[in-house]
């Protein structure tokens, strides 16, 4: 501002004497045109040497302006500022990308760019190994193309990426990926591989030992509570201090049986393939056994049970299985609310899931152990679960089967209020006839059938 004022203080004052002189000589229009002109043409000179300046191209080329007059000299001076500002930012970004793309070379994960057209952008070098992408010939080509597997195609047309993928690794079935995929920009992806080879087969190994380790363990278990109950049956021919050691021994192994199945159970649902005992069963029948068989099992509790769902709703799946996983929810809910407890099984059907929610309003779960409730052998209160008789895997049973018939299980709960299990399944594994919702009499008679199954669900 101060200079603009200098400057036409001067350019008054100069005016001023042109129109003196022209006007002491009695040419002052003249005068006054010659110093409209001249000025015109100086402003049209620095003008012409600003633009000659700016057009050209390297960098150096603009190290220091051209020498400028007046105001001239000022707007110089200052793009010659802009300019220093601008090239110290570029270097600095440049870097920045510079030491990205070179820690992400680094890395031996790979991390992929896709544009908002679902296109290969960018990748680093590890991609080309892992996945066989190769630059730039594949830069800008779908990457649904290059990355053939069913499995990810579902995946990444999802738009939701909570949980990562593993899948084999595309011309190399021995190699295992886990695939992260995450937004960001404008429908932009971040895909994120990761070599898991060696953890997939550890994990085949411990699922093995598992496996075999439960099965080895079962018979001898059985012997041992078989031998334990015939003394029993015959306690009174044994000296009476021995009667309380007999019965926590029977108890015990009792407890080592339900963990020797849960552990068969939870095995045989992690390494075997879907079940192919898929059938069309009406949901409500299912559901009041499992209802029915509650109350007889928990019938000192007093609770009161309660169930909706549509008469009309079939569900395509393992009849034996999703029972297996209801029945833990249920049997969960009793065992952990307190005497004349509600709980209630309740099913809803929306325009893109089946919702099968197992409500109670016993003591709930603090925030910070609902991530791991389906871990095995997670238990939020270990000595409420030792007085319960849990083992700590009925829940990761359940997520299991629910995963294996297309679903996720959900949790959620509110301390002193209660808990809800949800299993959300898609509408490919339902049937209805018609939305007639209806409500199960609270003493409706059905059969008991699986009662051993649900007396030995396990909440942690």
């Amino acid at each position: 501002m101060q200079a603009w004022r200098s400057e036409l203080r001067k350019q008054v004052l100069i005016l001023v004497s042109v129109c003196l002189v022209g006007y002491s000589i009695g040419q002052f229009l003249p005068a006054l045109l010659l110093f409209l002109v001249c000025y015109v043409l100086f402003n049209l000179v620095q003008l012409h040497r600003l633009t000659k300046w700016l057009a050209k191209d390297h960098a150096s080329d603009r190290s220091a302006p051209p020498e400028g007059f007046g105001l001239w000299g000022g707007v110089f001076d200052g793009i010659y500022r802009l300019q220093k500002q601008e090239r110290r930012a570029s270097a600095y970004l440049e870097n920045i990308v510079n030491k990205a793309q070179e820690s992400s070379a680094a890395l031996e994960m790979a991390i992929i760019m896709v544009d908002r057209n679902n296109n290969l952008d960018w990748w680093n070098k590890a991609t080309e190994s892992l996945l066989g992408l190769r630059y730039p010939e594949d830069r800008r080509l779908p990457v649904t193309n290059l990355i053939r597997d069913p499995a990810f195609t579902a995946y990444f047309g999802r738009n939701v990426y909570d949980e990562p993928l593993h899948i084999n690794a595309p011309g190399d079935s021995g190699k295992r990926l886990e695939i992260q995929i995450a937004l960001f920009g404008e429908n932009e992806r971040l895909i994120i591989v990761r070599d898991i080879s060696q953890l997939h087969r550890l994990e085949l190994m411990r699922k093995d030992f598992v496996g075999n380790v439960s099965h080895e363990l079962g018979t001898p278990i059985t012997v041992i509570k078989g031998y334990l109950e015939a003394i029993l049956d015959n306690i009174q021919d044994l000296d009476g201090k021995w009667e309380k050691p007999v019965i926590q021994m029977h108890q015990q192994s009792s407890r080592m049986e339900n963990i020797v199945k849960d552990l068969l159970a939870l095995s045989a649902l992690e390494t075997g393939t879907p079940s192919r005992k898929q059938s069309s069963f009406a949901l409500i029948q299912l559901l009041s056994e499992i209802v029915n068989d509650a109350r007889q099992i928990f019938a000192q509790q007093d609770h009161q049970f309660s169930l909706s769902c549509d008469e009309n709703i079939k569900f395509i799946g393992d009849r034996g299985e999703l029972y297996s996983a209801i029945a833990n929810l249920v049997s969960n809910a009793a065992k952990y609310t307190p005497y004349q407890g509600k709980i209630n099984i309740l099913i809803r059907l929306s325009e893109d899931f089946l919702e099968a929610h197992v409500e109670d309003n016993g003591p709930g779960i603090e925030a910070q152990h609902l991530p791991r409730l389906t871990e095995r052998f997670y238990r939020v209160d270990v000595s409420r679960s030792s007085e319960t008789g849990g083992t700590g895997l009925g829940l990761a049973i359940v997520k299991h089967i629910v995963n294996r018939h297309d679903g996720e299980l959900t949790v959620s709960s509110e301390v002193g209020k209660g808990s809800c299990f949800t299993c959300r399944f898609p509408l490919s594994r339902v049937k209805t006839d018609g939305r007639d919702t209806v409500a199960a009499d609270e003493r409706a008679e059905t059969p008991a059938t699986l009662m051993d199954k649900l007396s030995q669900a396990s909440r942690h």
